[in-house]
């Protein structure tokens, strides 16, 4: 899925904006070909890194590219994606870190999830079993998180709370649509992750 912002790298700011801001770092996760480099690329504000190699026939052992939605998939995720984004208001910024998310980049995705204060899960309705795993990794690291449903051209569309039964979610996680290409859409997902994560370190914080 190619990204549909508008922004090129050499235009968008590299510096923060002035005055007092609350920084958090952000996961971003899901399964190969979910769209999480194109999401990143859509809400950074600076120019994005990723470290994409080319996919070889040893992948086929690993990553059952014959799947819908992977077929024409050449390049994928070795290490990370970065990108940042300022939040309305300039007072919350957030780096945002895709994270390959396959149980074997275990070692590589605890040393970047240090320290995250949340996770938005990207998902595709058209293989939602293979979102377990990633938000498997997610749980037992006790990080909130919050799922968006990316939304492809040939995606089926289920009702919202079908979906959160299917992904055996909990009532509090936050579970949205979106276009992994659009920047409005990507950035009401990161808000509602965002918000979710505040809120449970606070009751966090309250308990201990």
């Amino acid at each position: 899925m190619d990204s549909a912002n508008s922004s090129s790298p050499s235009t968008r700011p590299v510096y923060l904006p002035e005055g007092t801001h609350k920084r958090i770092k952000i996961l971003v996760a899901g399964p190969i070909g979910v769209g999480k480099t194109t999401s990143i690329q859509t809400l950074s504000e600076i120019p994005t890194l990723h470290t994409d190699e080319v996919m070889t026939d040893a992948a086929a052992t690993t990553d059952d590219l014959s799947l819908v939605g992977l077929r024409n998939k050449t390049t994928t995720t070795v290490a990370i994606d970065f990108g940042r984004r300022t939040l309305p208001g300039n007072k919350i910024v957030l780096y945002l870190y895709g994270t390959p998310g396959q149980r074997r980049f275990l070692p590589l995705w605890e040393g970047i999830a240090f320290g995250a204060l949340g996770a938005l899960v990207l998902a595709d309705t058209r293989r939602l079993d293979e979102s377990f795993e990633v938000m498997d990794l997610i749980e037992e690291r006790g990080l909130p998180y919050a799922v968006a449903v990316n939304t492809f051209p040939d995606s089926p569309d289920y009702p919202i709370e079908l979906l959160r039964s299917k992904l055996d979610l909990d009532s509090a996680t936050p579970l949205v649509t979106c276009d992994a290409r659009d920047m409005n859409s990507s950035l009401e997902a990161l808000i509602a992750l965002t918000a979710h994560s505040i809120s449970s370190a606070v009751a966090g914080a309250e308990t201990s």
